[in-house]
Formats: C-alpha cells, structure tokens, sequence
C-alpha cells in the first residue's frame, strides 16, 4: 500500500481514487419529473440508444469522428432528480457510474489536476462506464484571458485537457450543475443535448410526496399529501429530507413505539426546518448587520474576540489552518 502522506503531498494515486464507481440501481420509474423534463430526458436517451444506428450504419462517423461522445449537460436546481436521472441511464445501459467530483480531482500540485481528468476518461474508456461529473460548473467553469497568476493558468490548462478528452472519448459524459451559466462557452457545441431540470409542479410534488412512503410507515389519519404538495413548493430533493426528518421528529415522541405515527404537522414542521436551514446556507452572515450582535458575542464567548474584525478572523484562521495541517502530518507520520 502506498504511504497516505506522500499522497497526499503529491496528489499521485490511483484514478479510480478520484471517483466514486456506482452500480446504478435506481431505473427511470425512480424519478418523478414534470412532463417537459421527462420529454427532453427521453429524446437524450433516444440518441444513446440511436447512436450505433447513426454513427456506424448511417456512416456519419467517417464524416465527423471527432464528434462522438454522447455529452449531456443537467441543469437545474439541487434535489430536481439529476444525479438519479444519470444513474438511470446507466441502469438502462447496463453500465457502471463514474462519478466525479472537483474536489476529489483537484490538487493542490501544478499539472496534477489534469492529469486526473484524463486518468478518469482512461478509467472510463477501461470499464465501459458512463461519466458524471457532479457539480461540474466548477470543472467546466469559464476560461480566463488574464494569466497574471498560475492559479488561472493552471485552470485554463484543465479546461483544455477536459474539452480535449471529450473530443477523443466514445461513451457517454453527463454534467450536472445548479449553475449553468459559468460553462465556458466551448463546451456548447460539444455538449449533445442540454437539458433543463424544472422544479416539479404540485402534481409532481404530491407524488414524491407519496412514494417516499413505505407500506410499512405509520401514517395518521390528518396526513394530506395534496395539501403539503400545494403549501410548499419544493424539490425532490427537499421532499425526502422533510420526510426523514418528519419520521425522526415522530419516532422520538414519548409513548410506546406500537402507537406512534406521522403526522401532517411532523411533515409541516420538518418542511419549514428544511427550508429554514436553505436560507441560512444562501446567506452570509457576516454582511448581516442584524446578526452582527449575536456573533460577535458568540465569538466573545468562544474565543475571546471582542468584534468581528477581518484581520483577526484572518489571522486566527490562518492559524487554525496551520496547526491543523501540523498535526494531520505527525499522525500520518506515526
């Protein structure tokens, strides 16, 4: 086995260390998607499932043999079903997922992270399996013109070497994204078929609201599923951490488990939890003024610091981050 620090230093592995290979289980009547969303999804499948006929028996290959790999971009908003709709194509192609993400494939050495992402297309071209590349607006994202820095060389190299693996790969490449808009505009062309993931409607809603029931789930009486579906406008996504929280808010009443159920206000309560904590996660509460008070008395109580001034949050974090990387050393070391 290698040593885990010099890997770490050197962000040298094996490919397969930078992706997570799934064997999909999840099929196409996994995913409830509205009816625009379902039309696009089955006219991308018609071209996977079209492309020997087209490519080999119409010749087209010879007319354009760098055009061949079947490229799909995903977007829309998290929990719309895009990551279950890649693992249903795979299911349909009888294949492995790849799944990629920036942070697996990202080093912190000059030239490693390309080299990744073409061990990752060589790992795919080896098991036949079909690429996803999660979050990929932060792989794919815009090229700079400015190149002051070694940072913006470094990703412009990676850009290049993805554009150029995809012109050379065969199989099937999904991108899945929130955040279309920061493609870099070469991928347009190289991209199939871009599909947009809408949020699901309140018939949608109500029946993801439903297959996340199981036969053996304890429902009340007052549960309305149309009724949540009408009240809160949600994704998929949302829907299944609502009902786990609903289920844990219900299983940890007092009173014996034989007569516990969920009720409509356990699945209210926990849908305003969920969309509570998503507001706090699009904000920054340092540019709150409102929460100013609280923090800094937070911060007063936790650490000693009388205000939130940008030198001292630097400097303790930079700090932090030191002696974190210090001790991380010493373990791997022992």
């Amino acid at each position: 086995m290698s040593n885990p620090l010099l890997r770490i230093l050197t962000g040298m592995g094996d490919s397969r260390d930078v992706v997570e290979s799934v064997i999909p289980k999840r099929t196409f009547d996994d995913v409830i998607l509205p009816p625009a969303t379902r039309r696009s999804l089955d006219q991308a499948l018609a071209h996977v499932t079209q492309h020997d006929l087209i490519y080999n028996r119409w010749g087209l290959r010879e007319r354009h043999p760098n055009s061949l790999a079947l490229a799909f971009n995903f977007a829309g908003a998290p929990g719309t079903g895009k990551t279950i709709c890649a693992e249903a194509i795979a299911h349909a192609l009888g294949r492995r997922l790849l799944i990629v993400r920036y942070a697996e494939v990202e080093s912190m050495w000059m030239g490693e992270t390309a080299k990744n992402i073409s061990a990752v297309f060589r790992l795919a071209r080896k098991d036949n399996a079909v690429l996803l590349f999660d979050e990929a607006d932060s792989i794919a994202s815009r090229r700079s013109t400015s190149l002051d820095h070694g940072f913006i060389r470094e990703g412009n190299t990676v850009i290049n070497v993805l554009l150029q693996e995809l012109e050379r790969f065969t199989g099937v490449v999904i991108f899945a994204t929130n955040l279309a808009a920061n493609f870099d505009p070469a991928f347009e062309r190289r991209i199939r078929t871009h599909l947009l993931f809408e949020m699901p409607g309140v018939d949608e809603r109500e029946r993801i609201w439903r297959v996340q029931m199981h036969a053996r789930t304890p429902l009340a009486k007052d549960v309305d599923f149309r009724a949540l579906a009408a009240q809160f406008e949600v994704s998929g996504g949302d829907i299944r951490n609502a009902v786990l929280k609903a289920a844990m808010a219900a299983a940890s009443e007092p009173g014996a488990d034989a007569f516990k159920a969920i009720h409509q206000r356990h699945f209210e309560g926990a849908m305003r939890e969920v969309q509570t904590a998503k507001k706090v996660m699009r904000q920054s509460l340092l540019d709150l003024p409102a929460a100013r008070p609280e923090i800094e008395t937070a911060l007063t109580r936790a650490y000693g610091l009388s205000a939130l001034n940008p030198a001292v949050v630097l400097t303790t974090s930079a700090l932090a981050l030191i002696v974190s990387i210090i001790a991380l050393t010493l373990t791997l070391v022992r």
